[in-house]
């Protein structure tokens, strides 16, 4: 890995070159939000974009797509290619999060769908300040060690970068002379007070000390009913989480046709529907244990399996869900907060 400079006035030449590697998706803002987006030109991109609605996930495994289609003699291949993409402006904790995704679908079972798409996608990390919602310095995602090709921290005049791959290396080398270097000592007190300044804005103060073996202490405390009385069952914790991966799959055939297609779709373990089972029993009816499983996944099992925890503190789920329930209030509940059923 190296560290070289690019004036912040000679952004449009990166801009053209990472053209030459794929379709650029960027955040672009919609309303009070930001979405990832084709773009076309470099005037078309956020400074200083927030979190995303929907993370990088979307660009990996689309909400829907075909896997393959059939008739009564064989299985065809759909002739989808995925298009190859860079998404610029990726957060730490949403690189984090694809390094989960990484290691989720190439673990027991590898994915080929995700594959082609990982393979497929340059990702070009930035630097953010935190609002209000972030806590990946507690999750310990604030910072990126790998996952990306490139990473930009911007200050102000210029832009430092980080080369985290082959293909990063080749991005760079492409740019010619607008980039540089020589990093001074005068950069690196910038990048240090850059740091400091980014680490004082945290001021989301959740406690994840010692949550895995809180989890276990507290499965069956009676919060865990009370929230379920409050949750809703919209799924849209998960659909925005960047570490869910819940899908299910259904075969499309018309009548009076030989031919049909498999399809994929984005599902969610919050659903009452998803853990219904042939015969019409139902291992998680109640929305108290739908909502138990998905945290026990998020601060604990993910854990025992993989080594770490699947939330990065990306705070979307605070922002997302209309009752309050996500992680720091779950956290706060299992530390011993008294419910409070107001909505």
């Amino acid at each position: 890995m190296r560290i070289v400079k690019l004036q912040n006035k000679d952004k449009e030449k990166l801009f053209n070159v990472l053209q030459e590697f794929g379709e650029i998706w960027a955040p672009v803002k919609r309303g009070d939000s930001y979405s990832y987006q084709k773009i076309d030109s470099c005037n078309d991109m956020c400074e200083n974009p927030l979190r995303t609605i929907i993370p990088v996930k979307k660009l990996l495994m689309e909400p829907e797509f075909c896997m393959f289609k059939f008739n009564k003699q064989k299985f065809e291949k759909t002739d989808e290619v995925p298009t190859k993409k860079v998404i610029m402006s990726v957060h730490p904790c949403d690189i984090n999060a694809v390094n989960i995704l990484d290691k989720f679908y190439s673990n027991d079972y590898p994915d080929p769908f995700y594959q082609q798409r990982r393979d497929n996608l340059i990702i070009i990390g930035k630097s953010c300040i935190p609002d209000e919602h972030c806590f990946c310095n507690k999750s310990k995602t604030d910072t990126a060690e790998k996952g990306y090709d490139l990473f930009l921290t911007d200050l102000v005049d210029y832009l430092l970068i980080w080369v985290g791959s082959s293909k990063g290396d080749d991005i760079i080398r492409r740019c010619g002379d607008v980039i540089s270097e020589n990093i001074t000592d005068e950069d690196t007190k910038d990048y240090l007070e850059y740091r400091k300044k980014r680490n004082a804005s945290f001021t989301n103060d959740v406690d994840l000390d010692g949550i895995p073996d809180l989890m276990e202490l507290r499965y069956n405390a009676k919060f865990w009913d009370e929230l379920g009385e409050k949750c809703l069952s919209c799924g849209q914790c998960t659909m925005v989480c960047p570490t869910c991966t819940c899908f299910n799959t259904i075969d499309e055939l018309e009548i009076g046709k030989e031919e049909g297609k498999r399809e994929r779709y984005w599902d969610s373990c919050m659903f009452r529907e998803y853990s219904l089972v042939a015969g019409g029993h139902n291992f998680r009816e109640a929305r108290s244990d739908r909502l138990r499983l998905w945290y026990t996944h998020k601060l604990k099992a993910f854990i025992g399996k993989f080594g770490s925890p699947s939330c990065v503190g990306c705070g979307r789920c605070i922002e997302t869900c209309p009752v309050d329930i996500n992680v720091p209030s779950v956290v706060a509940y299992i530390r011993g907060k008294e419910v409070n059923h107001e909505v």
